[in-house]
């Protein structure tokens, strides 16, 4: 198995899961972080692991990588919307450009199964970054569509935010709202789905194990406002929604944070621990 930016918080907690419940063989982490990949290493200590420094945007690099491998995730990516907003020519060669060499480099090696991490940013996108994962969607879906009968089977999953992740606002509102400072919220009545890293993982596993081409969750939603309440806020300083950002995202038609379910202050409350120690997903 090779995991593409697999120093980050869902390759962390997947490979967490994996080394716990199966007796995995080999696991690359393929990633351009040596820090992290040095931390990473002492963390997990475990001999199963081995790690390449590599790039996705380095096709030469990524084909080295995955001979002898039968599963790919690849969760490599630039996600911060508004990093985007301003390099969105980095997020092509990253999210586009390197899903293209993920593509290929899982051809040339006999890839059993490839599976994207997507997001519900890439329904309907109107941001940079939900762009370029609409197109690396695209290509995963028509690499799956073309290559039905060839050796790779390729497979896309469908993201809501996932709680306590690095890119989840919860870790830093937790550190603004321990120091008594001001939360900025960009509109309390904007609302997101709740995914725990548990829920990703295991859909992960779904696609994996299953035959669809796309995997999308039903998820439940909370408003921005509620989750600073539920979190302590007492200073929140309402900044407007940036034309890059939806009020309601979608998953796909007729899925959408405006009309799930949603969690209330005190369900959030009991989700996120408030008061103790955040939860381990």
């Amino acid at each position: 198995m090779l995991i593409t930016g697999g120093t980050g918080s869902f390759g962390q907690a997947f490979v967490r899961r994996v080394l716990e419940h199966s007796k995995s063989g080999r696991i690359c982490i393929y990633s351009r972080d040596e820090y992290k990949q040095a931390v990473m290493r002492e963390n997990f200590n475990d001999d199963r692991l081995r790690f390449f420094i590599g790039d996705v945007r380095d096709e030469q690099r990524l084909k080295r990588a995955m001979q002898g491998v039968t599963t790919v995730i690849h969760a490599a990516a630039l996600k911060r919307i508004e990093v985007g907003f301003y390099n969105p020519d980095e997020m092509v060669k990253t999210n586009v450009l390197g899903t293209m060499n993920v593509i290929e480099a899982s051809r040339e090696a006999g890839v059993k199964t490839c599976v994207l991490l997507s997001t519900d940013k890439a329904y309907q996108p109107v941001s940079a970054y939900g762009q370029s994962k609409a197109l690396a969607e695209s290509l995963f879906l028509a690499a799956s569509s073309q290559d039905r009968y060839r050796p790779t089977r390729f497979v896309v999953t469908r993201y809501g935010n996932v709680a306590h992740s690095a890119g989840s606002v919860i870790p830093k509102w937790q550190e603004i709202i321990k120091n008594d400072d001001e939360v900025l919220v960009t509109d309390p009545n904007c609302t997101r789905f709740y995914m725990t890293m548990d829920e990703a993982i295991d859909l992960v596993g779904d696609a994996i194990a299953g035959e669809d081409p796309l995997y999308i969750p039903t998820l439940p939603a909370y408003r921005l406002g509620d989750l600073a309440l539920a979190m302590g806020a007492k200073k929140i300083n309402i900044t407007g929604l940036p034309k890059y950002e939806k009020l309601h995202e979608s998953m796909s038609d007729g899925n959408s944070s405006e009309t799930a379910n949603r969690l209330s202050v005190s369900m959030l409350q009991s989700l996120l621990k408030v008061g103790g120690a955040p939860s381990k997903v």
